[in-house]
């Protein structure tokens, strides 16, 4: 009993890393809310890696837990039977919604604001 929960596909062109999306898999469906203040609550970052020193952009993940726990996977500061790290991982794919909640509700205040201009 197994069931897909994504899948890699590609074209001659494109690969493809899709997840579960289909409205038949979804239920109690409504409009995203409150979007602008998670979206500034976000502490995106630069940094550079320790391993090489190259630079990076992103979040850190505990950081980014604490907003959007669903883009994170792991415990901040976790480690195994040896003592050994288990890095926390981000999904930032999960952000795209949230992000674009965020752009619109932005732009519904800014068509507000321009009504109330003309």
């Amino acid at each position: 009993g197994s069931t897909q929960v994504g899948s890699i596909s590609s074209s001659s062109t494109t690969t493809y890393y899709n997840t579960s999306s289909d409205y038949r898999l979804k239920n109690t469906i409504e409009p995203m809310t409150g979007a602008l203040a998670k979206v500034s609550a976000l502490n995106p970052v630069t940094y550079k890696w320790n391993i090489d020193d190259s630079y990076g952009e992103g979040f850190i993940a505990h950081e980014l837990q604490e907003v959007v726990p669903q883009a994170v996977n792991g415990v901040k500061d976790a480690v195994d039977e040896n003592g050994k790290s288990k890095y926390q991982g981000v999904d930032t794919n999960v952000l795209v919604p949230l992000l674009t909640a965020a752009l619109q509700e932005a732009l519904a205040r800014i068509e507000v604001l321009e009504s109330k201009v003309k």
